[in-house]
């Protein structure tokens, strides 16, 4: 008998440690080759690390949450071969919503056997973001039949279970009272947003203002637009007409177009607008980046924000499209509300918040009409940029917005 040592792969330049989101096995489970048995995060990406041999785990470095360095041993393997060791190499990451398998460097490969289909009894091996949809969707993963490689689940599984109609049925308690609770522990993306929300809200002194902006116009002249795209344009928001009317705002107020070191004491202002668009994701909120809006277009905006959108949702998004924002847009759509009170993304200066569009009777000096109203909610940080200041950002954008053909005069 022998024993194998998986090590913490090195999952980033310059990161010293990373946390343990999942574990896919106990102490005492049998593993085989090419077998997930953990996930690792840092910065917002994970990692699926395999077993490169088969065997029986005699050890886990620690529990789900904790921070286990770089090169430190993550999982102990007892072997029915010589000892060994996996030493941490580079590794390709992607958002959580969906990760690869970590590249690991192994000894020579046995004859290959064919992996089974996990048993009844064996905790499933699928991906994190697998894991989540099939929470969301109320479908125990143990009956649910594999067919990725070496024996994984994948989300067309879970579909294809869901559309034969095996799914439970959910228990109807009526008006049963209910006591149990449930603790779940913080931990992944989740943290990660957490962590950056606390230091955003106490290290930033906000200020929020709030405008109601007329989108009647705009509505318009994005629906003629629409109903005329070119085959291969994308359908436009409202927001690639926000984002160009932000680059034109900034030219006019470079101070919000910034981001500000607290601890140095300096201000960075930015002649390029990388805009940050906060995106909600299976796995939870990121925020991909637009570079360079004051070189694009009004469908190139809309082009390059459904390419990072998907990338985001779907997990291919790479950490350099996910990072170097220098003002940030935050929109529920739909769901937007009346009013909301954005937190800036830290270091950022300022974030514009997109209400929903609702109809309502605007008196234009002789009788109410009904008008296409929105309120845009934006936040700015009152040590860079004054009320007064941050007003006439706002009110810049609204002039824009209101009168959409101002966002195409150049000059």
């Amino acid at each position: 008998m022998g024993e194998f040592i998986i090590k913490m792969p090195d999952v980033g330049e310059g990161v010293a440690e990373a946390e343990i989101v999942e574990w896919h096995v106990k102490t005492g489970d049998p593993v085989r080759e090419d077998m997930v048995i953990a996930a690792v995060m840092t910065d917002k990406a994970t990692v699926e690390i395999p077993s490169p041999v088969n065997g029986t785990v005699i050890w886990l470095a620690g529990e789900v949450g904790d921070r286990i360095a770089v090169k430190a041993p993550l999982v102990r393997i007892e072997t029915a071969g010589d000892v060994g060791e996996v030493q941490p190499v580079g590794i390709s990451q992607t958002p959580i919503a969906e990760t690869p398998k970590a590249e690991i460097a192994k000894p020579a490969p046995a004859a290959p056997t064919p992996a089974p289909a996990p048993a009844p009894a064996e905790k499933p091996l699928a991906a994190p973001s697998v894991r989540l949809f099939a929470r969301e969707s109320g479908v125990d993963l143990r009956q649910v039949r594999a067919t990725g490689p070496a024996g994984r689940i994948l989300r067309e599984d879970i579909e294809q279970f869901l559309s034969q109609g095996t799914a439970p049925a959910t228990a109807k308690n009526g008006f049963a009272r209910k006591t149990a609770t449930e603790e779940i522990k913080l931990t992944g993306l989740r943290r990660r947003i957490a962590e950056k929300m606390v230091l955003s809200a106490s290290r930033i002194p906000h200020i929020t203002y709030v405008e109601e902006v007329d989108m009647t116009a705009l509505e318009e002249l994005r629906a003629t637009m629409n109903g005329d795209r070119r085959p291969g344009h994308p359908k436009l928001t409202v927001l690639p007409f926000l984002m160009r009317a932000l680059v034109k705002a900034i030219s006019e107020q470079p101070d919000v177009n910034a981001t500000f070191d607290d601890d140095a004491g300096i201000i960075t202002r930015y002649r390029a607008v990388h805009v940050g668009i906060a995106t909600q994701t299976p796995a939870g909120l990121t925020v991909p980046v637009v570079r360079h809006a004051e070189a694009r277009g009004i469908w190139d905006c809309a082009a390059e924000m459904n390419r990072l959108a998907e990338a985001a949702r779907s997990g291919t998004a790479t950490r350099d499209e996910l990072s170097g924002s220098t003002i940030t847009i935050s929109s529920l759509g739909a769901l937007g509300g009346i009013a909301s009170t954005p937190i800036i993304n830290h270091p950022e200066v300022a974030i514009i918040g997109v209400n929903k569009i609702a109809t309502r009777p605007v008196w234009d000096g002789t009788q109410f009409v009904p008008r296409k109203m929105m309120n845009l909610s934006s936040s700015f940080d009152h040590r860079i940029i004054d009320g007064w200041d941050a007003a006439n950002f706002v009110q810049r954008i609204r002039t824009l917005i209101e009168t959409p053909a101002l966002i195409f005069i150049e000059g």
